[in-house]
């Protein structure tokens, strides 16, 4: 029978690493990830726990050490947030490419500059061509489930990626929720032991991690990158299919809220969306107009076919960003979303907006107002303000 429990997202991720008894967890604390390796040294110290923590003095050193670990043979994590992943840039492709199933709980928040500690996705973004699997929460429940699935994703033997758990800082990493925790047995049983087939420590093998890789291989080497991030796509969906027999809540690689005949629909990543359900059960309940969500769970490997397919009935789309990347195709989930759209030729009109970038809230009216736009764009077949940003204070 399931735990009934109220946890943060943080406390929550730890948690689910001290019923995961991982082998190594290096991490330098940074706001708002900070909680996670805190929670899990104090499990350490209390004997709950027999994870060897190492505290080291950077975030730089902190993916170093993981990379170490894994490479080793240990099943190893670390946690961070925002201007501590940038410090850990060049080990993340170092990661990927070395393909080490290395598990990160990423509490997003804006990157600097201007200095800020709040929600936005600028770091996981800006990391989303770096190799890692990327999978996002919408809620407390969401980022303890998705945490419990990433080993299982990355350590499958056709897969062999590092992957990113990202939540929504101080959204749900410090807001409090009821939530339902796997018993332990039942959590040992689904993670399993890893058991990796080529490590440093292995007796009878002799090998080097990271070599350098001169023109007539560094390609290949990427190419088998690109073919182990579409073996994920299906372990993803086996996994998650493996965890709803065992919990009943069922994951894929996005989320459809009231999008059977949807007309107008939203894409979003994150927490917003629940503000977004209420908008449109409001809206539906007030009007009859047809409208939907589609919350994007799994960014990287990106589902384009699927969401593609799963947009092809409505006549207009609203995608929204919560991070810039200053280019003219829009937000990074608005220019692979419209991609996917185009290449599916998709006849709904697309508009894309940025939300709650630094934390900016973003309300129930404000997503009422962006369906009301949607219903004009599809009326007039004339999209404008494609880089408005909603709730931006104007001079």
């Amino acid at each position: 029978m399931a735990i009934r429990e109220r946890l943060s997202g943080n406390e929550a991720v730890a948690y689910a690493i001290k019923q995961i008894n991982p082998d190594v967890m290096p991490a330098f604390p940074i706001t708002p990830s900070t909680e996670i390796p805190q929670y899990v040294a104090n499990y350490i110290a209390n004997g709950e726990l027999d994870t060897e923590f190492i505290p080291v003095e950077s975030e730089h050193s902190a993916m170093s050490a993981t990379l170490g670990a894994s490479a080793a043979g240990a099943r190893a994590l670390t946690a961070t947030s925002s201007c501590g992943m940038a410090l850990m840039w060049e080990e993340l492709y170092v990661a990927a490419s070395d393909r080490l199933p290395i598990a990160l709980a990423l509490v997003n928040r804006a990157l600097t500059g201007p200095i800020n500690i709040n929600a936005d996705h600028s770091d996981s973004m800006g990391a989303r061509d770096s190799g890692w699997i990327q999978i996002y929460a919408e809620s407390n429940q969401e980022v303890y489930d998705n945490f419990l699935q990433a080993y299982p994703i990355a350590e499958n033997k056709d897969v062999m990626l590092p992957i990113m758990i990202c939540q929504d800082g101080f959204i749900t990493s410090h807001g409090v929720e009821n939530i339902l925790l796997v018993e332990d047995e039942l959590v040992k049983d689904f993670v399993g032991e890893y058991e990796p087939e080529h490590y440093l420590l292995h007796p009878t093998e002799k090998m080097a991690v990271g070599p350098y890789a001169v023109s007539n291989y560094y390609m290949e080497t990427k190419r088998a990158q690109r073919e182990a991030m579409l073996q994920a796509k299906r372990v993803i969906l086996e996994v998650a299919e493996k965890f709803e027999k065992m919990t009943g809540r069922k994951y894929g690689f996005f989320e459809e809220y009231r999008m059977e005949d949807a007309e107008y629909a939203i894409v979003i990543i994150g927490s917003a969306a629940g503000t977004c359900k209420a908008a449109i059960d409001e809206i539906r309940n007030t009007t009859g107009k047809k409208v939907g969500l589609l919350k994007i769970r799994v960014f990287r490997p990106f589902p384009e076919e699927e969401i593609a397919k799963a947009l092809s009935h409505v006549k207009a789309v609203a995608i929204m960003d919560r991070s810039e990347m200053f280019a003219g195709t829009g937000g990074p989930l608005g220019a692979e979303v419209r991609a996917a759209l185009y290449q599916a030729k998709a006849q709904a009109e697309v508009v894309n907006y940025f939300y709650g970038l630094g934390g900016r809230d973003i309300t129930v009216k404000d997503f009422m107002q962006v369906y009301d736009n949607l219903e004009k764009i599809a009326t007039t077949h004339e999209v404008s303000g494609m880089y408005e940003y909603i709730g931006l204070r104007e001079r």
